[in-house]
């Protein structure tokens, strides 16, 4: 899952990107609300974590710009302004939940997993492709009935390939919804991880799943 983080508290922003990395989120984490707005226009998120006091544009004007755009993603905004005409505004223009600072990340995350659960934008809990098994919730995933221990990233990698089957995934399409936008996708990273997720899920099996596209990247499928 790929979320968007708007804060421009520097401090807060990294612990933010810490512990919602170790939960296996891919977070791109932006400091104003125009470079947000921008991103949320040119690339596909999944939610979208928004502070309201930002540079260049306030985070209600930001929310509000989106919902007129039509855009549907969750979005939780992460603020000070802890008054109640506060909290109705963020919610009255389009917020779909409220965090009010200083906050615990166990509560961020329980909130998160709370909002990926709501309405059209809830994700398939369980996805089955042939014998393999990937339950989203618990992040636990099986193969012809064999537990698979995956990390954190090659789970994230797992469950892109695995929504997106049957498609040619480039390594900079892979490396931004893994990684983040700004990950340097010249590096050999990807393919490492693709290698790596491949000696667990489709090297003890007869049917391999992950297939090389040359000069472009990887296509999931049960198909050769």
């Amino acid at each position: 899952m790929r979320l968007l983080l708007v804060e421009d508290d520097r401090a807060l922003g990294q612990g933010i990107r810490v512990a919602l990395g170790a939960e296996g989120y891919t977070l791109d984490w932006l400091q104003d609300g125009l470079s947000a707005l921008h991103a949320l226009r040119t690339e596909s998120f999944d939610l979208l974590l928004l502070d309201l006091g930002l540079p260049r544009l306030d985070g209600l004007d930001l929310l509000q710009q989106l919902r007129a755009g039509q855009y549907d993603l969750p979005v939780l905004i992460l603020t000070a302004r802890d008054g109640t005409a506060e909290r109705i505004a963020g919610l009255d223009t389009g917020a779909d939940d409220y965090l009010i600072k200083p906050f615990s990340f166990a509560e961020l995350v329980a909130r998160l997993r709370t909002l990926t659960r709501r309405g059209p934008t809830r994700e398939e809990e369980q996805l089955q492709i042939d014998d393999l098994q990937i339950d989203v919730i618990k992040r636990r995933v099986t193969r012809a009935g064999v537990r698979v221990t995956l990390t954190n990233k090659e789970f994230a990698l797992l469950h892109l390939f695995a929504t997106h089957q049957g498609q040619v995934l480039s390594r900079s399409l892979i490396a931004s919804r893994v990684w983040d936008m700004n990950f340097d996708s010249d590096t050999n990273v990807v393919d490492v991880a693709v290698r790596r997720l491949r000696l667990k899920i489709d090297d003890p099996f007869q049917l391999k799943l992950i297939h090389s596209v040359r000069g472009i990247g990887y296509r999931f499928d049960t198909q050769p």
